[in-house]
């Protein structure tokens, strides 16, 4: 299925009600006075989280959603029945803004959050409430009140603890398919990852952290080029980035340096504040190269760059240096927590 992170839709509460004009006509009964019902309130709009859906593809196909109107007052007193809330799933770390003005609503954050998006509108008043000592007969009544109508804009950030990010080819969806169930398309062309991947790692029994691959970002990715782009607002979610680095590259070992100061700087001009995130550098495909040679890259690599982070050398196609990668993430991950938590 194509993945799909932002829509816009439109819903529609619900209006109330309108209040009746009624008077008591019974044998025997003068003058029985006003009866008029008030009208019932409308429906409203809700966005519920579900962690049954991963994309807002089916906001393609359903653009509008209305809630049902609030019925009108009736005689003897009969108050309209209020009309059913209408609920509507959306994946889980869905934000949701105002089309027309550009305000953030909410953000639903968790499996079964409801976030009230559009407001019924309230029933009107029957001619009963206007009854008093000098109004014996009133005829005034009240309509119900029209529900909220508004544009949304959805947009999809996927909850994820990692995030994987690196030009193309540099085997961020191999590493994805090693470590987790996940299966990523895995060939040997550039943008073979077209939206972005989900995995669940699992170390033990209730020890677990999820990683998200988004599409590999190339030069000028920032501004737009690439597919990378589109995706790189889910890594504000994750705690923590892995920059992954092929130290194959096509252009040649010379350019490994340079590549990792691009990916850098498109983080850095698509949002300074993903650089103040925890970044690990991953140096992958160490497989094709021997010890000595690893051992100088990897030297090179914090003497150019200063480099104070971590450092893992692995290689994601046969699997070695991915159990320490994993367990060290999920150690760092186990600190946070008891971090927050104290």
């Amino acid at each position: 299925m194509k993945f799909v992170d932002e829509a816009e839709v439109k819903v529609f509460a619900g209006d109330g009600g309108n209040g009746c004009q009624s008077f008591r006509r019974e044998k025997y009964i003068p003058r029985g006075g006003p009866d008029g019902g008030d009208g019932g309130r409308g429906g409203d709009v809700y966005l519920v989280g579900s962690s049954s859906l991963n994309t807002l593809v089916d906001f393609r196909y359903t653009r509008s959603f209305r809630a049902k109107n609030g019925e009108k007052g009736r005689g003897a007193n009969c108050t309209g029945a209020g009309a059913d809330d209408l609920y509507v799933k959306v994946p889980v770390g869905t934000i949701v803004t105002d089309a027309g003005t550009g305000e953030m609503i909410g953000d639903v954050v968790s499996d079964g959050y409801e976030l009230l998006v559009a407001k019924g509108g309230q029933g009107g008043l029957g001619n009963t409430r206007f009854k008093s000592s000098t109004n014996r007969a009133p005829t005034k009544t009240i309509p119900g009140r029209p529900g909220d109508q508004r544009g949304l804009l959805l947009e999809l950030r996927l909850l994820a603890d990692v995030g994987l990010l690196g030009l193309p080819n540099a085997g961020k969806s191999t590493l994805l398919r090693t470590v987790s169930r996940a299966h990523p398309k895995v060939a040997d062309y550039p943008f073979t990852t077209m939206y972005p991947q989900l995995g669940v790692i699992r170390i033990d029994e209730g020890s677990s952290f999820v990683m998200a691959d988004i599409p590999g970002l190339i030069e000028g990715a920032s501004e737009g080029a690439g597919l990378g782009i589109q995706f790189l607002r889910h890594l504000s979610r994750t705690s923590l980035l892995l920059h992954m680095v092929d130290i194959m590259p096509p252009e040649g070992q010379d350019n490994i340096i340079a590549n990792i100061r691009a990916l850098i700087n498109e983080l850095q001009q698509f949002d300074e504040r993903l650089l103040d995130r925890p970044r690990w550098l991953v140096l992958n495909k160490t497989d094709l190269l021997p010890d000595d040679e690893l051992q100088k890259i990897r030297q090179q690599i914090v003497d150019e760059l200063d480099w104070q982070g971590e450092l893992f050398m692995i290689s994601a196609a046969t699997g070695n240096g991915c159990p320490e990668l994993v367990q060290a993430i999920m150690k760092w991950l186990l600190r946070q927590q008891e971090e927050l938590e104290g």
